[in-house]
């Protein structure tokens, strides 16, 4: 008995979970509206407890995601939360930025939360309302949406201002869950960026009422800065690389695409060209 095989060992030779047939909630599409190889699939949802059901060979039943019917404007504590953390996190990086790293930081501590605070109220709006644009839309399509902080991301990006006085920092992004068309899912990607234009068109508005070419004063700083922050942010989020906006726009519209990075390239050609003498800085 000893030299023969167990019969139920052929239980434990191969895994149980490759000769399952794939269920119909599993799914070859991309995010960025590509196609997948055929051997990589995308679980939408399953039940609990699937595992088990497969090796006795039950194919489990998938659960539908379910289409979002609440408020659009509905935050959840934990989007709160993260939603803080970022703000805190680029506050704190812009603040670094602006006294020329930890070093100049330390040197004028007053200086540094002074440069923290205007970061704040200058650049972290356009960042929140980059964001929230995302989440709106998406809820607007029935989708679950909520923003999700990277701590890496924010870890990284104090650090970098900290060392160099440069912020480079990936804070986040709005994760969504749902059925959406490759239209749909590029007017997700493209709200961030239109909100950055709204925001810049409202500091223009502001600059050519209220700016003075003369006299500088607080309001002037805070037109430039909230200016600066929106064209930077807009363009900076529309070119067609990795996770960024203008990757997905890109996919689901090339025309769309050009017309919009045209756009926000020309809010920082104008930040950097016109800005200053038109508020007399």
């Amino acid at each position: 008995m000893s030299g023969e095989r167990d019969p139920r060992a052929h239980w434990l030779d191969d895994d149980p979970f490759d000769k399952r047939t794939p269920p119909s909630s599993h799914s070859a599409a991309r995010d960025d509206g590509n196609w997948r190889q055929p051997h990589i699939r995308v679980v939408h949802a399953t039940g609990p407890g699937a595992p088990f059901v497969r090796v006795f060979g039950i194919e489990e039943q998938a659960r539908p995601i379910p289409v979002h019917t609440g408020s659009i404007w509905h935050f959840s504590k934990t989007e709160i939360e993260h939603l803080t953390q970022a703000t805190i996190a680029f506050a704190i990086a812009l603040g670094l930025m602006f006294s020329g790293g930890l070093i100049g930081a330390l040197g004028d501590t007053s200086n540094f939360i002074r440069y923290s605070f205007i970061g704040l109220i200058t650049f972290t709006p356009g960042f929140l309302v980059h964001e929230i644009a995302h989440k709106v839309q998406a809820r607007k399509y029935g989708c679950w949406a909520e923003f999700r902080a990277s701590p890496g991301g924010l870890r990284l990006g104090v650090i970098v201002a900290a060392i160099i006085g440069v912020v480079f920092m990936a804070p986040g992004a709005v994760m969504v869950a749902g059925n959406t068309s490759r239209e749909q899912f590029g007017k997700i990607a493209l709200a961030g960026p239109v909100s950055n234009v709204a925001l810049w068109c409202m500091g223009l508005a502001f600059a050519v009422t209220v700016g003075s070419p003369d006299i500088t004063s607080y309001s002037d700083l805070f037109i430039f800065y909230w200016m600066m922050a929106n064209g930077i942010l807009g363009a900076l989020n529309m070119l067609p690389f990795g996770p960024l906006d203008g990757k997905k726009i890109r996919t689901w519209s090339v025309p769309v695409f050009w017309i919009w990075l045209i756009i926000c390239l020309s809010m920082v050609w104008f930040n950097f060209t016109q800005l200053s003498s038109l508020l007399g800085l």
